[in-house]
This record gives structure tokens, C-alpha cells and sequence, in this order.
């Protein structure tokens, strides 16, 4: 899996006109710290980095409002392990809640360094993985990165408390709501006690989330990264390919052929264990990950897939979530997905760095009014072209013009 500390530089779209501070020095990030960055590349504060972390280094309540890939782990990261204390056995001093197993990884990866050099140690506890082991780790622990699920559990076991923590962290609060993990949340939040210090970060603020800013946070600080959904899009190339059921696997395989990396997306997990099957005999090497697959053969799948080991990754939205690996060149929606939220979060997998990716989306007849009105919420045009998988196109869907050919829908 690429390296979570490795910061994307599509992320720094500035869409704010105050200039942002150009060094972690300038916002009084600490200088131990700053050369651990410096150590990994990372010199130049992201924006949400520059408009939050010099008041969340003074105590306040942030809340920050940025897309996934932003630099959020940074923009928490950084205060926390300079603000907190050292902890007593199983009484941490500093919590983030991530919304899955995954990014609970990737959020523990980019901050155990940094703790190293404060002393402070982090641990990831989430469910899916061995709990004794999780236990034992928490008797040295300074800061837990945790799912919700696995927080309540480990509390109700009573192998961890929240009476000593400083400060808290929401990580992606509108993909915990999307996922129903909000009433855990707040059945957390509601058992920190004491004066402590409340970070919460959002792709959106309104509804539920604005409802959590309310009840958990303390005259909050407001920062906001402005919209990157267009350009994002616009940095896609999006195709929309008509197909047959019994001929779907095979197109999906003859798109991938052309790429290093391709992420294939499935609606259910059953879909995602046949498509993994169905591809394995067309001779494509993928493996598939969701819910119901073992914590560590998930692992396995998706450091094989960052390393370029295997050229195929099948998935379920919510085992996708969080999952940041760079030079994925091409995104299927082998299922069109259920909403237009759900495409753009999905297409997001590529056009990372600054490089451009493709979207293909297969269309079943039947599913062809769906994908209309996903286009018409993204604010995409595209003929619906019918293929099948000897179609050459399919080999450079990038070179290919859809706008020439006739729409099969219409």
C-alpha cells in the first residue's frame, strides 16, 4: 500500500485567497517533528494543514471541512502529538474515530513515527483482528486510532478508558454517518469526561454532522478547503459501455489488460467474490476485499495490489473506503453504484497525484435510466455504447471518442 504519510499533490488546490503559511515551522509545529516531515519529503503544509493545525496547537476546537486525500491526518496528527500527555495503562490521552479497519491503519502508520519522536505511542484497535492482542498493546498506549465498533467494545470490557483523554478526533464524520456509525460516536463522545480539546473533520457539514459540532464541540474554529468535485472529475476520463450479462466479466478483464492497476467495484460481496472467481479463469489475477473476508487477507490483497503484485482489485464500497493507493490507472463500476455520491467517491480512487485516470462505467439494459441520472448529478455527458469484450476499443478506452459513435440508449 503506498505510504500514507506521502502526500498527493492534487490535494493542494488552493481555493482560498489568503496566502497559506508555506512551512510546519511557520505554524509552530515543533522542531522534532518538522524534521521527521522533512525525512519523508513532506516540507510544504497542505491547506487544510496550513488553515487548521496553528489553532488546534493553541487548544481550540477545529472543525474542518476537506475532501478525503486532503492531508487530514496531518492537520490533527500534528497537535495531537505535541498537545497530549503521557498516558497511564489503558487511560489514553488522545482518540481518533475512523469510520473502517483500513483507514484506522493508515492513520496509525502516519502517526506512530511521529509519536516516536515525542514518546508518545499510538495504537490502531479495530474489529476484524485480535482483540487480546489489542488489549495488550493498550496497556503501553498513548493515542488510540479506533473504529467505533471495536471503542465500544474495548470500553465495555472495561480493558480501556476515556476518563484521561485531551483530546478527541472525528476523522471523516460524514462517512461515519453514511455508514449509520454516528450513534456509536455519540455513545463515546457522551463518556469523555473532563476539559478536553474536540478536532472534527468532514467532507460535508450540514444534517447529522452539524448536529455533532452542536452537541461535542466548544465554540469551534471553522476551516474549509473549498469543492474539488469538479476537477476532479474533469481530471477523469469517463466512459459508459452498454453490456451483456453473460459477456460483462469478460469486457470488465479486457478493459483491465491495458492497465498496471485497476480497481473494480461490486455492489454486494457476493458479486465481489463471483467477479474475483470469474476473473481468476480469464486468466487476471485479482483478489477481492469486503467485509467478510479475514482482516489479514485484506491486508494481503491490497499491499499486493500497492506493491503491483496483482494488476486486479475487486471491492465493495465500504471496504473501499479510505483506501488511498496512488497509480490505480483505471476505476469499474462493474455494478454502477446505488448514488451519484457513491460514483464520485469511487472514481476518486484514480486521477490521484495530479495524474489523469479513466472510469468505466457497465451498464445491463436494465440498469440504463440508473446510470442517466448518475450522470445528470455528476454533471457528466456521455454516449452509452454497446460493446463486447473482442471489441478492440476496449484495449485504449482513453484514445477511444465516445461523442462519435451512436448512443445505444437513445
Amino acid at each position: 500500500m503506498s505510504d500514507p504519510a506521502a502526500q498527493d499533490p492534487a490535494a493542494q488546490d488552493e481555493v482560498e485567497a489568503a496566502p497559506i503559511p508555506e512551512t510546519f515551522d511557520a505554524l509552530g509545529v515543533s522542531a522534532d517533528l518538522v524534521k521527521v516531515l522533512a525525512d519523508k519529503g513532506i516540507t510544504k503544509p497542505f491547506p487544510i494543514q496550513a488553515l487548521t493545525i496553528a489553532d488546534a496547537l493553541e487548544g481550540r476546537d477545529v472543525c474542518g471541512k476537506a475532501k478525503t486525500g486532503s492531508g487530514k491526518t496531518l492537520a490533527f496528527g500534528l497537535p495531537m502529538i505535541e498537545r497530549v500527555s503521557k498516558a497511564r495503562a489503558k487511560h489514553p490521552v488522545g482518540l481518533v474515530l475512523v469510520p473502517t479497519r483500513e483507514l484506522a491503519l493508515q492513520v496509525n502508520d502516519e502517526l506512530v513515527p511521529l509519536g516516536e519522536a515525542f514518546d508518545r505511542k499510538v495504537t490502531a484497535v479495530y474489529g476484524g483482528a485480535d482483540m487480546d492482542k489489542q488489549i495488550r498493546r493498550l496497556k503501553d498506549t498513548d493515542i488510540v486510532v479506533a473504529t467505533p465498533g471495536r471503542m465500544i467494545d474495548l470500553l465495555g470490557r472495561e480493558e480501556v478508558s476515556v476518563s484521561d483523554l485531551e483530546l478527541v478526533v472525528v476523522d471523516e464524520a460524514d462517512r461515519m454517518a453514511d455508514m449509520g456509525f454516528l450513534p456509536q460516536v455519540e455513545w463515546i463522545l457522551r463518556r469523555v469526561e473532563g476539559t478536553h480539546q474536540t478536532l472534527l473533520f468532514s467532507a460535508t457539514l450540514d444534517g447529522v454532522v452539524d448536529s455533532l459540532v452542536k452537541r461535542y464541540q466548544t465554540d469551534p474554529v471553522f476551516h474549509e478547503v473549498g469543492e474539488r468535485r469538479m476537477a476532479a472529475v474533469e481530471e477523469m476520463e469517463h466512459r459508459f459501455i452498454a453490456v451483456h450479462e453473460m459477456d460483462k466479466a469478460k469486457v470488465a478483464a479486457a478493459i483491465s489488460r491495458s492497465a498496471d492497476r485497476t480497481i473494480m467495484f461490486t455492489n454486494t460481496k457476493r458479486a465481489a467474490d463471483r467477479l474475483e472467481r470469474d476473473l481468476e479463469k480469464l486468466d487476471v489475477d485479482a483478489r477481492a476485499i469486503h467485509g467478510d473476508r479475514q482482516q489479514r487477507v485484506r491486508e494481503k490483497a491490497l499491499s499486493q495490489f500497492a506493491d503491483g503484485e496483482i494488476p486486479v482489485l475487486v471491492a465493495t464500497d465500504v471496504a473501499a473506503r479510505g483506501i488511498h493507493v496512488d497509480d490505480v490507472d483505471i476505476v469499474i463500476h462493474f455494478d454502477p453504484p446505488e448514488d451519484h455520491k457513491a460514483y464520485l467517491h469511487r472514481s476518486g480512487r484514480t486521477a490521484r497525484a495530479g495524474e489523469s485516470g479513466l472510469v468505466v462505467t457497465l451498464v445491463l439494459y436494465n440498469e440504463e435510466l440508473h446510470v442517466r441520472r448518475l450522470q445528470t448529478r455528476v454533471g457528466l455527458k456521455g454516449s452509452l455504447v454497446e460493446m463486447f469484450s473482442n471489441d478492440k476499443r476496449l484495449a485504449d478506452l482513453v484514445a477511444w471518442d465516445p461523442s462519435a459513435e451512436v448512443d445505444s440508449s437513445r
